[in-house]
């Protein structure tokens, strides 16, 4: 898959050190000119549906999982990959040096019928609401979220920012997300 882009979260971070990494799968669900994607409701942000890839679970078995619980929709389809998108940050577990998070981005289709949200309590606190919205509305307000997160609180927001903008500049974006 597409290396699309390095994101260093920690500035001066030395990535050789030991690594804790995670891998994440995450749904690009077009519907004409709007996107389906979660709106964090704690600080107005929009991120792409997915999540962490369980021990045993292919790509495609996460991402299933992760539509539904956070969007209470069914796949049908998962289509080609979009790309990765690789974030390095110091880690939290004590023992390592590293956090690398990568997050695989693939075209989906889903059921247009919707079922009950399974979230997370974190989810749930933060207000995971799905949502279509177009790119260009999603990209101003994670940007305005953005300009008044100067500590960069929001870890995601730089990401989600960077592939909303690659879409924009993409013509293959709008693949019809019925069945």
């Amino acid at each position: 898959m597409e290396l699309l882009k390095e994101i260093f979260r920690t500035q001066g971070l030395r990535i050789s050190g030991k690594t804790v990494h995670r891998q994440a799968v995450r749904g690009i669900i077009t519907n004409n000119s709007e996107l389906l994607m979660i709106h964090v409701t704690q600080n107005g942000t929009f991120k792409f549906p997915g999540g962490g890839i369980l021990d045993g679970e292919t790509h495609s078995q996460a991402l299933a999982r992760e539509i539904r619980e956070e969007c209470g929709m069914a796949v049908t389809m998962i289509g080609p990959a979009f790309g990765k998108v690789i974030e390095y940050a110091a880690a939290y577990e004590p023992d390592f040096d590293v956090f690398k998070m990568t997050s695989y981005y693939y075209y989906c289709q889903v059921q247009p019928t919707a079922f009950a949200q399974n979230l997370d309590p974190y989810e749930k606190e933060m207000g995971f609401q799905p949502t279509w919205i177009s790119i260009a509305d999603a990209l101003d307000r994670n940007q305005a979220a953005k300009a008044s997160d100067p500590n960069d609180i929001l870890f995601w927001n730089r990401r989600e920012i960077f592939v909303l903008e690659s879409l924009r500049n993409t013509q293959d974006y709008e693949w019809d997300y019925t069945t």
